[in-house]
């Protein structure tokens, strides 16, 4: 009997197999003679009619490559839009960078755990409000600092003395006056240039923004949380584009611009805030994912487009054929070029694709058997240089369970994946020591390795020096009847959960107006929206 998956695979199949085996099939029936005018008459009639009527009832069929939520909505909207659709994902799940842990026996997001805009103008709050998902707000529409309010940290020098906040505060309004000066320093200079190099160029022309000792090691930490931000360490930040998405979203509307209270410049365009997911994010990929054809550990190794279709092969060698496809995996994925594109993407897209940055932020997730640490949302370890700086993020507050989670970024985080979970859940501990002497062992632990991962290479994109911003755009555009998706094709959202979605909803929506203009029934077929884009539902939203 025909399973799903090879009926599936079979109404995918180019239209140059069919036609050649309904050709022998009827020639077959007919017993055509080599010289029978009337038979061959009769074998092409038949032949164009089965054409005819198979193009009217035949759905177009597109092929999403990757399970992320860029490509679980390009599926979903594709679906919704009549198409025929299959989604192939490398993994043993859905989901990508999104992952929701359950083995502390509740759930813990071991990958992107935020929603960056907590609004119904958020393109996933609809899913969000409809699910009933609660979310703990963690900064306000006017977030002094970045995904966090600053009151809700507390920091600790390396000998357990907690930093007086006065002094937190005062070094944050410094790096804010440096971060001005550095405006400065991008309007003088045509070429680009590091973020850290910037800084450094602030500090020779302004002597009095130099800070010393404890002052010096808290404007360490500002800098730490910054590269958190972009998963990257500031010597690879670009200065003229770490802050670009806000700058041309905040000068359109005639704002005044505001470097510390703007410091999450790519992604909170929207307002709202940031609110953690407090049950997971798996709960949202999950429900989107309802109906679809996935096709779990299918590992794409190759994309091969003809005008008629494409045909992607999967390790093992098997192969789908389609009438296009969406590409959303990861950025990294694409710049390891594990997947062969045949024939070669334009110089323009492999351009687009070598020089967007891709960073690694992990998190070291400890469970304790009991909370002893401070009451507030994030701890934090000054220190000399912001490599030796650190932080937790405290989920007591917002689930009540005993955990902490501590997050490295950029080189930091690329050292600690050299280590065993063991050795790295260690380190992390040890950090924790540093500023509370008494802590008792963690009974359990999780270790994210986004950087090693083959199925990730990275964590999210973030601008290079030297690069332009407009490389996201680049990215995004299509190829032929390729398309792509994902949070590194956002030039208004990249590195953001709801970024990826929205992209994936753009990929289908140019996929199928691409697919049935060539089909010329344009009419016959719903926009690849969703119909749950109409549906608003309030957000759940606590704040301790």
């Amino acid at each position: 009997m025909e399973s799903k998956g090879d009926k599936s695979n079979r109404q995918l199949t180019g239209g140059g197999e069919v036609v050649v085996a309904a050709v022998l099939h009827l020639a077959k029936r007919l017993e055509v003679k080599k010289n029978s005018d009337k038979q061959i008459r009769e074998l092409l009639e038949s032949l164009c009619d089965s054409n005819i009527e198979r193009r009217h009832v035949a759905s177009p069929s597109v092929i999403v490559i990757g399970g992320g939520f860029a490509g679980i909505a390009a599926a979903v909207a594709l679906q919704d839009a009549s198409f025929q659709v299959i989604l192939l994902e490398s993994r043993d799940r859905i989901g990508g960078r999104v992952h929701t842990d359950y083995s502390f026996g509740f759930p813990v997001d071991l990958g992107a755990s935020w929603l960056h805009g907590v609004c119904k103008e958020n393109p996933l709050a609809h899913v969000i409000g409809r699910l009933g998902l609660p979310l703990y707000r963690t900064s306000g529409d006017n977030s002094v600092l970045y995904d966090h309010d600053l009151e809700s940290y507390a920091l600790f020098d390396m000998d357990g003395k907690q930093v007086p906040q006065e002094l937190v505060a005062k070094v944050g309004e410094e790096f804010e006056s440096i971060l001005e000066e550095t405006n400065k320093i991008r309007q003088e200079h045509s070429e680009d240039m590091s973020v850290f190099r910037a800084i450094s160029m602030v500090f020779e022309r302004r002597p009095d923004l130099r800070l010393e000792g404890l002052a010096h090691k808290v404007l360490q930490w500002y800098l730490c949380r910054m590269e958190g931000w972009f998963a990257a360490d500031a010597d690879t930040i670009s200065l003229k584009g770490w802050d670009q998405a806000r700058l041309m979203f905040y000068q359109s509307k005639g704002y005044k611009f505001s470097y510390l209270g703007y410091f999450d410049a790519q992604e909170e365009l929207l307002p709202g805030g940031h609110g953690l997911m407090v049950r997971g994010y798996r709960p949202v990929i999950n429900t989107l994912a309802k109906g679809l054809d996935i096709r779990l550990n299918h590992r794409v190794t190759k994309i091969a487009r003809r005008y008629n279709g494409v045909k992607v092969t999967v390790e093992g060698g098997r192969t789908f054929t389609a009438d296009a496809a969406i590409v959303a995996v990861p950025l990294g994925v694409l710049k390891s070029n594990f997947i062969e594109f045949e024939p070669r993407l334009p110089d323009w897209k492999e351009a687009a694709i070598a020089d967007l940055g891709v960073g690694i932020e992990n998190k070291i997730i400890l469970h304790f058997k009991k909370v002893f640490w401070p009451n507030v949302e994030f701890l934090g370890v000054v220190a000399e240089t912001s490599y030796g700086c650190s932080y937790f993020l405290n989920l007591h507050k917002a689930t009540s369970h005993a955990v902490l989670v501590y997050m490295p970024a950029g080189q930091l985080a690329r050292d600690i994946e050299k280590m065993s979970d063991e050795a790295a859940a260690n380190f992390a501990f040890m950090q924790l020591r540093k500023i509370l002497p008494d802590a008792s062992a963690p009974i359990q632990h999780l270790v994210s390795r986004w950087g090693t991962d083959v199925n990730s290479l990275g964590s999210y994109s973030y601008d290079k020096v030297g690069k332009s911003h407009e490389l996201y755009e680049r990215l995004r555009i299509p190829v032929d009847n390729l398309f792509f998706a994902g949070e590194a094709t956002s030039i208004d959202y990249p590195g953001s959960v709801h970024g990826a979605y929205s992209t994936g909803i753009m990929a289908a929506e140019d996929c199928r107006m691409r697919v049935l203009e060539r089909y010329g029934e344009l009419d016959l077929f719903q926009p690849a929206t969703g119909q749950d884009s109409l549906v608003s539902v309030p957000l759940l939203i606590s704040r301790m």
